[in-house]
């Protein structure tokens, strides 16, 4: 009998379950801290791990992880309900469906799609961290992998896949590399030729692992007599830009005026108002498809919310600093060379009870670096080294609540993403490791 992984949603009580488990198990700690004047973000003081009293969370405080995981996660579940929303209110006037139709019917290499798609999700990723946002897209990117003859592997290994590889890698992707130069108080673009030429091998990496498997990933066989979809009209094109406009002024916004998710939620709540209005449709008309296509992203938001509880967890217990100092502290006694390539496990472990790659850069990056100084290792390769686990673990880690939304719209298993993903994420780690030994 074929063993299957639960539920989502049951896989992340589980986790949450642990969480308070592990408070009962693991001894307190906790790091002194001070707050950024930049961020506002209190940061970890090297050196200044103690022991505290134990408080581990109780029944009651078990119950309320999950709501208070939910709220502290308010603005990452609007963001996709407002962008799974739109799109989908898109989808809904039948213009995605027409667009896609006729970019397969006109194409005669599937696999120079498969490319330039990755391409295009890896340099969002580069830019502006995406991963969230591609809830929302799962549904046209099922539709565009398999007209081209692929599967739900492939849709997703083109998407939030390669925007992942190209979020781990970014140079100047504010939420990862950004943060974890700023807490490691490096400059904000550090050894650039390395950090692009990381980004290149990394990317094609991916892609040369996506194009590898797509034959093992076809389409599943058409059932019945399917209709010829319409061509595309001029207004199609106009529905779909209206949808994609709110990226520009976002990925600007990020990257220069500190924005984050309410500034996209925003956007994308214009960007949907004015679909219904361009599709015909009246002010009420336009509401009420945009209230029924949000329905569809309800369990997709609330997974993340759901994942955020086993932070809340930790966090209450007094254990999460004690995690990190347990994985941090063996490093400081081996080899120099050994100590660098672990720091890519430590951080892809600690992901796990720490899903959010900004908020481990604060919590780690101010302990890492000065142990790369007493170990000999450059501030860049202690880096890269959270690039490579944290980044990469992005695509393979339970407590992702956007992952298992995506798996779970495109009908993929946890279980059979890992099989794909786990072999595609150990050979671009050796591109982080490469990065590690030629920054010193």
């Amino acid at each position: 009998m074929r063993y299957r992984l639960p539920h989502p949603l049951v896989l992340l009580l589980g986790g949450v379950v642990v969480a308070v488990v592990l408070t009962w198990i693991l001894p307190a700690g906790s790091y002194q801290r001070r707050t950024d004047a930049a961020t506002g973000r209190d940061v970890v003081i090297p050196g200044t791990y103690a022991r505290v009293d134990s408080s581990p969370v109780g029944p009651m405080g078990a119950l309320l992880a999950v709501p208070r995981g939910i709220v502290s996660g308010a603005d990452v579940m609007l963001t996709i309900l407002f962008v799974g929303g739109a799109f989908a209110l898109l989808d809904a006037t039948g213009a995605l469906g027409r667009l896609v139709g006729s970019l397969v019917g006109r194409t005669k290499r599937p696999r120079t799609v498969v490319v330039f798609v990755s391409l295009a999700f890896a340099t969002l990723g580069a830019l502006e961290n995406m991963h969230e946002e591609i809830v929302a897209l799962v549904a046209v990117l099922l539709r565009l992998s398999t007209g081209l003859g692929f599967g739900a592997i492939t849709a997703l290994a083109m998407s939030v896949g390669a925007a992942v590889v190209g979020a781990a890698f970014g140079p100047t992707n504010p939420f990862q590399t950004g943060i974890a130069l700023r807490f490691a108080e490096m400059p904000a673009l550090s050894q650039p030729g390395l950090r692009l030429g990381l980004l290149v091998a990394a990317v094609a990496v991916w892609i040369a692992w996506t194009l590898a498997m797509t034959s093992r990933d076809e389409a599943p066989a058409a059932t019945g007599d399917a209709a010829p979809p319409a061509p595309a009209t001029g207004r199609d094109a106009l529905l779909l830009s209206m949808v994609l406009l709110p990226f520009i002024p976002y990925v600007i916004g990020v990257l220069r005026f500190d924005w984050g998710f309410n500034e996209l939620s925003g956007l994308f709540l214009v960007a949907a108002f004015a679909v219904g209005l361009t599709s015909g449709r009246n002010l009420s008309e336009t509401a009420i498809d945009f209230l029924k296509a949000m329905q569809g992203m309800l369990a997709a938001a609330l997974f993340v919310g759901v994942a955020r509880g086993i932070s809340v967890a930790l966090s209450d217990g007094q254990v999460l600093d004690t995690i990190v100092h347990g994985l941090a502290a063996p490093l400081a006694s081996v080899p120099r060379a050994l100590a660098g390539a672990l720091m890519i496990p430590m951080h892809a472990l600690l992901h796990i009870p720490v899903p959010s790659v900004s908020g481990q850069a604060v919590l780690t990056m101010p302990i890492m670096a000065p142990l790369s100084d007493l170990l000999g290792l450059s501030r860049d390769a202690a880096v890269i080294a959270y690039q490579t686990g944290a980044g990469l673990m992005d695509m393979i880690t339970p407590t992702n609540g956007a992952l298992l939304a995506m798996l779970l719209a495109a009908g993929v298993s946890y279980g059979r993403w890992l099989t794909f993903a786990i072999p595609g994420a150990l050979l671009v780690s050796l591109v982080g490791l490469a990065g590690i030994l030629l920054a010193g």
